[in-house]
């Protein structure tokens, strides 16, 4: 009888947690913006010049002279021009995380409507994940994952990475691979080229831009982390110091047929890995982004902190650790991790 008992509390409390998960995914659900697509003919797309009210990405930032200036004005930019909330980001990217898992759920996209279907890509995601989770969604055949792909990755400025903006997107279930390309570069040009002006192409080009932002999607926390990891990245480049980013080696073994994760754990042999997203092995960024970025990363590209910092790392709570030289990069591990690392 206790035994029965005790099986009984703890599925009830399994049972009301999951009812809790659902009650909080929903209600994140709700208190989003959706980008809605009703058919193709109603996404307009124009020229930087013809927007109104859209500001320019502050920089701070110069890859040709070298130097980094801090912009103060960069927070208040990202409050008042960006649909992301920096407030209570690691909280809200594990929503975020959790909607994406959510969605993907035949019974969930039933519930929410029999005519549409709710897409979500989230900051960070590789190309091939969030071409698989979409197509699966809208029950795309191979070839239509394929289609989708290049309609992608054939438009202005040409690049296998960096241009599945991520967000919610709400689409009919019947929606064909064009539709939601068209959709999903509207909005890439939205958030992303109408904001890129000459101005700030001089500085820093659009590529590298898309490249540095890619890395810090997939290397910091927050915006915070992000403008810290920016600056480090940057002291390296200026540097031709090898930026040995675990998150490219993660990108290059997550890209191998015969790898289960798309962005598996890293072990010391994959410095070594044969790739030129090899970060260990070769100076300079990576060939192309290694992730698609939100416009919060791309602001933190082009405006990294003033820093002496030249390595860095997370303790295991997620606490952000920076150093000038190697040597105290390795006093301040093995304080936080002990003698014996």
């Amino acid at each position: 009888m206790k035994a029965k008992l005790t099986k009984y509390i703890l599925w009830s409390a399994h049972f009301v947690a999951l009812l809790l998960i659902i009650v909080l995914v929903f209600f994140y659900i709700w208190t989003k913006q959706l980008v809605t697509l009703q058919t193709p003919s109603v996404i307009t797309v124009s020229s930087p010049e013809a927007e109104s009210g859209v500001e320019a990405f502050p920089i701070g930032v110069n890859s040709l002279t070298k130097t980094i200036t801090e912009n103060p004005s960069v927070d208040l930019y990202v409050g008042n021009n960006l649909s992301i909330n920096t407030e209570n980001s690691r909280a809200s990217r594990f929503l975020d995380r959790l909607l994406v898992e959510f969605v993907r759920f035949d019974w969930y996209q039933n519930l929410a409507s029999s005519v549409s279907r709710l897409l979500v890509i989230y900051p960070g995601e590789r190309h091939e994940e969030i071409v698989k989770n979409i197509g699966d969604i809208l029950r795309w055949s191979a070839d239509e994952k394929e289609l989708f792909y290049n309609y992608i990755v054939a438009s202005e400025p040409v690049l296998d990475e960096g241009k599945f903006y991520p967000g919610r997107y709400v689409v009919s279930k019947d929606a064909t691979p064009e539709d939601v390309a068209d959709l999903l570069e509207a909005r890439f040009r939205e958030e992303i080229l109408t904001r890129y002006t000459n101005e700030v192409a001089l500085q820093v080009p659009l590529e590298d831009a898309l490249v540095i932002a890619s890395l810090l999607e997939r290397e910091a926390y927050d915006f915070t982390d992000m403008r810290y990891i920016s600056g480090v990245i940057w002291n390296r480049l200026f540097i031709d110091m090898p930026l040995q980013l675990d998150a490219t080696l993660q990108y290059a073994r997550g890209g191998k047929v015969n790898e289960s994760k798309w962005w598996p754990k890293v072990v010391p042999k994959d410095k070594f890995i044969e790739s030129p997203f090899n970060t260990y092995e070769n100076q300079g960024l990576p060939p192309t982004p290694i992730a698609n970025s939100s416009a919060e990363a791309v602001v933190a590209a082009l405006n990294p902190r003033v820093t002496n910092c030249m390595f860095y790392f997370h303790d295991s709570k997620g606490k952000f650790y920076c150093t000038d030289t190697y040597e105290a990069h390795v006093e301040k591990l093995k304080e936080i991790y002990g003698r014996g690392q």
